[in-house]
């Protein structure tokens, strides 16, 4: 119930000061799921975007039976996608925001779904939608920063993976 809200709030965080837990706020978790190349609904998945395209097809079960759009998604696992999520990192100091657009060979190619920078990797990074065949690591291309073509270089998802 609500009214028991703060309390519990106070127990976990006395129960997490062992090891040092802190609360953290919206931009912290945004940078922390954009490290780990965790999809949010709204910017790298939503009801135009098939998983296959995000590079979520882990998730999707052929053998389970059938499913709403499983035809579509075979076709798609079948011949491929038009489009890929795909990391990328600026090459200066700008910081891509979702919603710019991504230049390929000077040309409109896609658009920054989440940017941010990377305190982990001392960065700034992304992801976006490129067309398939340009969604590679080691590609070199341009986000439009304020109306400015900036250089940024395609990366493999995730930027960071915890060693355990």
């Amino acid at each position: 119930a609500p009214e028991h809200a703060e309390r519990l709030w106070d127990r976990i965080l006395d129960a997490g000061q062992p090891f040092g837990i802190r609360p953290c706020g919206l931009g912290a978790r945004n940078t922390l799921r954009l490290e780990a190349a965790m999809a949010l609904y709204g910017h790298e998945i939503d009801a135009s975007i098939t998983p296959l395209e995000a590079g979520l097809d882990w998730i999707v079960k052929f053998d389970k039976g059938d499913f709403l759009g499983k035809t579509a998604l075979e076709r798609q696992a079948t011949h491929g996608v038009r489009r890929k999520l795909i990391g990328f990192e600026m090459g200066g100091r700008e910081i891509a925001r979702d919603g710019y657009e991504v230049l390929a060979e000077g040309q409109p190619a896609g658009w920054v779904t989440s940017g941010a920078p990377s305190p982990t990797l001392n960065k700034n990074i992304g992801m976006c939608y490129l067309p398939a065949d340009w969604a590679a690591p080691g590609r070199e291309i341009e986000i439009l920063v304020r109306g400015r073509p900036c250089p940024a270089r395609t990366v493999a998802l995730p930027f960071y993976r915890r060693t355990r």
